[in-house]
């Protein structure tokens, strides 16, 4: 489980996340504001879990950017425990927070994981 959690301190400083950790399962909670289910891909590989997001940003007509710091993608890659794997695991977004769900396993598989709007 430490190297889940010195991976989240990795993250880029505009990316809040938690990890929790359950006797079957870890669940890890990232803030994508502005992204939705259909923009977010996220996997396990080779024993990482590999987050991608695409912020929706609208730009009024009337108004240009003076400065944009709102990055439109995020990428990400986490090492993930040994016994955390990609096989059953479930997503879940809501509001803008994605919540993916790693069952713990001896093997980790790897697969994409279905994320669904709440």
């Amino acid at each position: 489980m430490s190297a889940l959690r010195d991976a989240l301190r990795d993250l880029p400083d505009a990316v809040f996340a938690d990890m929790l950790e359950s006797e079957d399962a870890y669940l890890v909670v990232v803030d994508l504001p502005g992204a939705s289910a259909d923009t977010v891909d996220a996997r396990v590989d080779n024993g990482r879990l590999r987050i991608e997001a695409q912020r929706e940003k609208e730009l009024p007509t009337e108004y240009r950017y003076v400065t944009e710091e709102r990055s439109l993608f995020l990428d990400a890659t986490l090492l993930l425990p040994p016994d955390a794997t990609g096989s059953g695991a479930e997503g879940s977004m809501t509001r803008g927070v994605l919540e993916l769900r790693l069952p713990k396993r001896e093997t980790t598989v790897d697969e994409t994981i279905p994320i669904t709007e709440k």
